[in-house]
């Protein structure tokens, strides 16, 4: 199978899907992969070690398109990208879907067969190719939140740690997921004085009891919310909200109570989502202020240290790459349940049933789609 990797397009985006060890296993493997010239150049990999390891570099993103039968990328298609489409190809990438309508209609009338690293499930609710960039997004938020801390960076003026005889700052996590946990490890570690909300009381008994027995832990609901929010420097939020909900775990009302000058980092950053005044920035312009509290909300934390976030995203979906260039999708699907969760699109019809109840579409099971092609050469 011909793979191909574009360079992102996206606003302050430096990582790559297939760093120079993963072309070399693709190669390896009998697969032939087209690079774009500068794709790896965020993220610390050049052209040259991708051609050392059998990859072909090509000028334009359009030659990556047009010879490839698969294409490989880290973020979700915009609209610059939308004419490169072709019907039957096979694109693998964060897509999330359910929250772009003009993605999804795109991608239904161009006929592709669409996979997204995060609707990637296992048995046991596991979703192995959004776990690390989940767990560095945490990380780094929180390092994030600490930069933005900085008395020279407008902020508090709180070490996180605190100092002989100067207590530490309080740090308040929302979600004791991924990005929770990934924020909790770091906020502990540098000394800070950490509690974890959640509804999931058996994460926060995990938690306690066997991850990170310094953290305080707390169930999330308005009561607590609204005693711990006093007294907190640092609030961040990991906790992914519905798309259209009515409701908000942290409302402007209650910035009121917070300390002026507290910070909120929302590594979610679902617009009016978990915390109401929450609206995506970027890297360029990171920080607004409401009420006296100051919003740290990038969306792509993990672009930030991209190299290491490349290598973790390259090492997670390769199994599944392999599979579906060695297979071709169909039969990646038949045998591999897990991989079949993952797919949204095949060939105009939309397989992931949260973006068709959201933008209220009609919905087909993947299993409908392998019986549709039963006995069929679709590859």
């Amino acid at each position: 199978m011909i793979v191909g990797v574009p360079r992102e397009v996206k606003m302050g985006e430096f990582r790559v899907s297939l760093t120079a060890p993963g072309a070399r296993t693709l190669v390896s493997a009998g697969s032939r992969v087209l690079i774009e010239s500068g794709a790896g150049r965020g993220s610390g990999i050049s052209d040259a070690d991708y051609r050392a390891a059998g990859a072909e570099i090509v000028a334009a993103a359009r030659t990556v398109y047009q010879q490839s039968e698969m294409v490989l990328k880290v973020k979700e298609f915009l609209p610059e990208e939308y004419d490169l489409l072709r019907e039957g190809q096979i694109l693998f990438s964060y897509l999330h879907s359910a929250n772009n309508p003009e993605e999804t209609r795109v991608l239904l009338e161009k006929k592709v067969i669409g996979f997204a690293y995060e609707d990637i499930e296992t048995d046991d609710g596991r979703t192995p190719l959004l776990t690390p960039m989940s767990e560095i997004a945490g990380e780094v938020g929180l390092l994030m939140g600490v930069h933005q801390m900085l008395t020279i960076n407008g902020g508090s003026g709180v070490l996180l740690g605190g100092a002989v005889g100067v207590e530490p700052a309080v740090v308040a996590i929302l979600g004791a997921g991924n990005v929770g946990l990934g924020a909790a490890r770091y906020a502990v570690g540098l000394g800070a004085d950490v509690t974890v909300l959640d509804v999931d009381v058996e994460k926060l008994r995990e938690l306690r009891q066997k991850i990170l027995p310094r953290a305080t832990t707390l169930y999330a609901d308005e009561s607590n919310l609204r005693r711990l929010l006093p007294r907190v420097d640092l609030l961040i939020n990991g906790v992914k909200w519905p798309p259209r909900a009515n409701r908000h775990l942290v409302t402007r009302d209650m910035l009121k109570i917070m300390k002026r000058g507290a910070l909120i980092v929302d590594v979610s950053c679902d617009p009016a989502g978990a915390i109401e005044t929450c609206a995506p920035t970027t890297f360029d312009d990171p920080v607004y202020e409401v009420d006296g509290i100051r919003h740290f909300c990038v969306a792509n934390l993990p672009s930030a240290v991209a190299r290491t976030s490349s290598c973790a995203l390259c090492n997670s979906t390769l199994p599944y790459i392999l599979e579906i260039a060695s297979k071709g999708w169909l039969e990646a699907i038949k045998a591999n349940h897990i991989l079949r969760r993952g797919l949204g699109f095949a060939l105009g019809r939309l397989t992931f049933k949260p973006a068709a109840e959201a933008q209220n579409r009609e919905y087909t099971p993947p299993e409908t789609v392998i019986e549709s092609f039963a006995g069929s050469n679709a590859s």
